[in-house]
């Protein structure tokens, strides 16, 4: 016979229930919450690095690439003035580092430079601007120099070509480095910067001249904040080599400020 039980204990029994019931939906919902939305991880800005810049006078447009680049020309070393100063893309510059300056190239892209004139090879990782000397393509640090066997002369006649990224966990001993293309923040499109003018008649009468022989020419408006300029620029190609040529004959024709851009 079982126990007889009070007019209240069913009532009891089934708010303990009610109560179970809400304990487990609670914990349910502590485990499986909402999932929160994604966060931004970009702004769509160009980075600064990237942007056009102006030194003594003479802008400079980032290329939006490495790939394909090869060009020979100058190379020379920059030291004791600049070591522990802060290179272009924020690095501290040690000039014990294989590092290098260069006036366009993408930041972090590693070249190989070969010295035409005894015909060492080495490889370096581009981190600040420069050299901003006519004739000039690159500038080494005091250890790619001493490595490149330009040191004492200063200068040296290279080759320069664009190897790419170095990929994470290469380079040790018995792994030779892996480099990978470039990422490219734009398609490639190049074309050759005549001259710039806060005038826009300069601009125009300059464009008007050019065109007869030189064929496609425009006049490209540009706000660098402080004030307008209006650039002339000649051509429209897909490699740099083309846009290189195109810059030669450009100055040998007699525009000497003449200089490949990306578009």
């Amino acid at each position: 016979m079982s126990p007889r039980r009070g007019p209240g204990a069913g009532l009891v029994a089934g708010l303990l229930v009610l109560a179970l019931l809400f304990s487990l939906a609670a914990c349910a919902s502590r485990r499986a919450p909402s999932p929160a939305p994604p966060k931004k991880t970009t702004t769509g800005k160009t980075p600064a690095t990237q942007r056009p810049y102006t030194v003594l006078g003479q802008t400079y447009h980032p290329l939006p690439t490495a790939e394909g680049y090869q060009e020979t020309g100058i190379a020379s070393w920059y030291g004791p003035n600049f070591h522990g100063k802060r290179t272009s893309n924020g690095e501290v510059y040690d000039m014990e580092s294989m590092t290098a300056a260069h006036k366009t190239l993408p930041m972090d892209t590693w070249v190989e430079v070969r010295n035409l004139d005894n015909g060492k090879t080495i490889q370096v990782r581009v981190n600040d601007r420069g050299p901003f000397v006519d004739g000039r393509i690159i500038d080494l640090s005091k250890a790619a120099a001493r490595e490149l066997g330009s040191l004492a002369k200063g200068t040296a006649n290279v080759e320069v070509l664009a190897l790419g990224y170095r990929q994470l966990g290469t380079g040790v001993a018995g792994r030779p480095a892996v480099y990978l293309p470039p990422a490219s923040y734009t398609e490639g499109d190049f074309s050759v910067q005549v001259g710039a003018f806060t005038d826009p008649g300069n601009a125009q009468r300059l464009a008007a001249r050019l065109r007869p022989e030189w064929g496609q020419v425009v006049v490209v408006r540009y706000d660098r904040g402080d004030q307008v300029f209006h650039r002339v620029r000649v051509g429209q190609v897909r490699e740099l080599s083309e846009a290189k040529a195109l810059e030669a004959r450009l100055r040998a024709a007699g525009f000497p400020e003449a200089m490949a851009v990306a578009r």
